[in-house]
């Protein structure tokens, strides 16, 4: 698989929180539906393409340590993050009951889903993924998906819910199962 579909897979699986509570938040909202999308999105793109960029430098310091463990590092923190979002979609169905907009909420809800982004961001350095395409796509994913989320996000409830989330946690899943098995059989 190309470093970019990677990349896109990935994104598409860590956006996943975020369109989750963007949907809720869209559910509840009674004020400006574009605004709010736009507000919703931007938060949610930017702190998911910030945080995996600290976490790839981090991996850049740490790189020459743990190199001949990488492929196992990556499964175990790949797989972590989507079983934790398939547990998460299950256990809590609406996620926050706050008014999403409120900036204070938003910052929060922002960290609190991007947290792992950051583990992610580690994982893509020490797969050699390229640095500046893995953040904008990471964060232009997310702001479309939150945006819409947000946007459509009564709609959105009723025919998708909790599935989309644990898609995504399924994706992660796999695509750490994949560089395993690539290192194991391709050394």
């Amino acid at each position: 698989m190309s470093p970019i579909l990677q990349i896109i897979i990935i994104s598409l699986g860590l956006a996943t929180d975020a369109f989750g509570v963007s949907i809720a938040g869209g559910m509840r909202s009674q004020t400006a539906k574009i605004t709010g999308a736009i507000k919703v999105g931007s938060f949610f793109g930017i702190f998911q393409a910030i945080m995996p960029a600290l976490g790839w430098l981090i991996g850049e310091s740490l790189k020459a340590f743990i190199t001949a463990i990488d492929h196992w590092i990556a499964f175990v923190l790949l797989g972590a993050i989507g079983l934790k979002i398939i547990h998460e979609a299950l256990s809590n169905p609406l996620k926050e009951k706050k008014d999403i907009l409120n900036t204070k909420t938003l910052f929060l809800l922002s960290i609190a889903t991007s947290i792992d982004a950051f583990i992610v961001g580690i994982t893509l350095n020490l797969l050699e993924i390229p640095f500046l395409a893995s953040i904008i796509i990471i964060g232009i994913v997310t702001f479309v998906l939150s945006s819409l989320g947000f946007l459509f996000g009564k709609r959105l409830g009723i025919l998708f819910g909790k599935e989309v989330e644990i898609l995504g946690g399924i994706a992660l899943i796999f695509i750490g199962l994949q560089i395993l098995l690539k290192h194991l059989f391709n050394p």
